[in-house]
């Protein structure tokens, strides 16, 4: 069987946690938990004739006040960051997580846009969307809460850490 460390990034409160609970345990919770440090998660998935094992570093809020430890990145074999559609400045503070990363890793990374579904409450211009997501090896719509789109969304994670 072969690991893989993969990491979530993202601004506090766009679902990482989320997420990585769905993918892992299909479990959704309306509270709201803060994470503290990295939570650590393990998946296997079946990637043609490969077993892999996803270790799935959940990794605290990173906002402007609170910063990014590059630390985190050692080892992994891909990441994401995730941004919340409800809120611009995530979309903001991810370009920013990914300029930080790009510093200290050249692994692959996803863009991920969660709560998509929230559908009225997009709050991000398009254009900016889609000249950010340029800078990434993939882009993924998608919702913790209803699992649209979480499994794919990890499944590329995995097959980019190959």
């Amino acid at each position: 069987m072969i690991q893989k460390k993969v990491c979530i990034f993202g601004a506090t409160g766009v679902g990482k946690t989320s997420l990585t609970r769905q993918f892992v345990d299909s479990i959704f919770n309306e509270r709201y938990h803060t994470t503290i440090g990295v939570k650590v998660d393990k998946k296997v998935l079946t990637l043609g004739d490969n077993d892999v094992q996803l270790m799935i570093w959940d990794i605290e809020g990173i906002d402007r006040y609170c910063g990014f430890n590059p630390r985190y990145l050692r080892g992994a074999s891909s990441f994401c960051i995730v941004m919340d559609r409800t809120r611009a400045q995530s979309l903001t503070e991810g370009m920013e997580i990914l300029e930080k990363a790009r510093s200290v890793s050249d692994a692959p990374a996803l863009m991920v846009v969660n709560k998509c579904d929230l559908d009225n409450e997009w709050h991000w211009d398009t254009d900016a969307v889609n000249s950010y997501a340029n800078s990434f090896q993939g882009c993924f719509y998608t919702s913790a809460k209803t699992n649209m789109n979480v499994e794919n969304m990890f499944n590329k994670l995995a097959k980019l850490s190959l």
